[in-house]
């Protein structure tokens, strides 16, 4: 067993509160498990969150990166979603026009399948390398208008400093690394060779899961959970400048565009949240065990009545949900849209993940969707398939 954090991997304090724990948390959400058996018998780990009182950093304070999987059968991507996909198309489009990626070099921290380099590189036409070890050849998306890009199976580090780029970029990527000071740093010390590069990082915002006590948004791979001012006091730290910072997906995601240069530097509003954090995690560690118990209760009282119950989003979210609650009878199935997943079981509590024609024969009475974001699209799902079932978010 690794032993405790005892430090802010951020800032280095010692000033740390410890707020919420979790046993027994399946070590990887997106693993591509073929039975139930192996679904059930997961690996498991342990959840410590500790607040540093002095940055506002939050991280599992018990985290041992040993457990972890990344593979090809590790698959987190989002990229079949109509909803997200226009997001991520539009959020490329900004970019491009906003650094002017026109003929530039591109790397990407963490590119997973490859949908987002593919998009920067098609729109420029610009020349990129995505590294991380999940990316999959098999599945590797097409780059058009005269782009390039290629994949290194691999984490990026050290040994890949002779890459030079004017755009670096790593999204959703930062909260599965605990060493967080550590890695900006070495990103910092990499780009030096570049001519004053943009450098973007996203990942998401702490600040609405502690709000909304989203404990689904709570599990073994994030290991790093960042506020806005927590994540610029970080890269400051590092040596970069903050250019803009920026809250979008329904202020499910933060985004930060830094520079090299000093000259860039700009202080932000949202980055003055230190007070504000203490307050929610106090909040969070207060009212979090009322809503285990609603949750709870309400699925419990459904399951009793012999209602069928889902939920829709078999990713990250679907199966802390799960997890967390303890739910194995109670919920019958997982729905996904990722045709690459049906078939599949959850980790930690072994349901079946199926297809949405699938429930035209399963007939769900409730479907619970993981996340607010792609409501309207599901009920738009469902209404195709001539279902109405209740329909509830998370």
């Amino acid at each position: 067993m690794a032993s405790r954090i005892e430090a802010c991997p951020c800032c280095g304090s010692d000033q740390l509160q410890q707020f919420f724990t979790a046993k027994d948390v399946p070590v990887n959400s997106c693993l591509s498990l073929r039975t139930r058996e192996e679904a059930l018998a997961f690996p498991t780990g342990e959840i410590a969150l500790s607040h540093c009182r002095k940055c506002a950093f939050v991280f599992n304070a018990a985290f041992d990166e040993r457990l972890l999987e990344y593979s090809e059968r590790y698959d987190p991507t989002q990229a079949f979603s109509g909803t997200f996909t226009r997001w991520h198309q539009g959020l490329a489009e900004r970019l491009v026009t906003r650094y002017e990626l026109h003929n530039r070099n591109i790397i990407e921290i963490g590119c997973g399948k490859g949908e987002f380099l593919s998009m920067l590189c098609s729109m420029g036409p610009n020349r990129g390398v995505g590294f991380d070890p999940a990316y999959d050849p098999e599945r590797a998306p097409e780059v058009r208008a005269g782009g390039t890009a290629e994949f290194v199976a691999d984490f990026y580090s050290e040994k890949y400093a002779n890459y030079t780029a004017d755009f670096v970029c790593c999204k959703m990527t930062l909260e599965h690394i605990t060493r967080a000071h550590e890695f900006v740093a070495q990103v910092h010390r990499a780009v030096q060779a570049s001519d004053d590069p943009v450098v973007f990082f996203q990942v998401p915002d702490v600040r609405r899961i502690l709000q909304e006590q989203a404990f689904w948004d709570i599990y073994y791979e994030h290991c790093s959970y960042y506020s806005a001012g927590s994540l610029a006091r970080l890269f400051r730290r590092a040596g970069f400048s903050v250019v803009a910072l920026a809250r979008e997906y329904s202020d499910q995601y933060l985004m930060i565009d830094t520079r090299i240069t000093a000259s860039a530097d700009r202080e932000q509003q949202a980055e003055h949240d230190t007070s504000e954090i203490a307050s929610l995690v106090d909040l969070f560690a207060k009212e979090l065990p009322d809503q285990l118990r609603t949750w709870r209760t309400r699925i419990s009282g459904m399951h009793e009545r012999g209602k069928r119950v889902v939920i829709w989003g078999a990713g990250s979210k679907g199966v802390s949900f799960l997890t967390t609650l303890g739910l194995r009878d109670e919920v019958a199935y997982a729905v996904d849209i990722n045709p690459h997943r049906a078939g599949l079981f959850m980790a930690g509590t072994g349901q079946e993940i199926v297809s949405p024609n699938a429930l035209t024969e399963l007939r769900p009475d409730v479907v619970i969707i993981m996340n607010p974001m792609y409501r309207e699209e599901i009920e738009t799902q469902l209404s195709e398939l001539g279902l109405q079932p209740e329909v509830m978010t998370t």
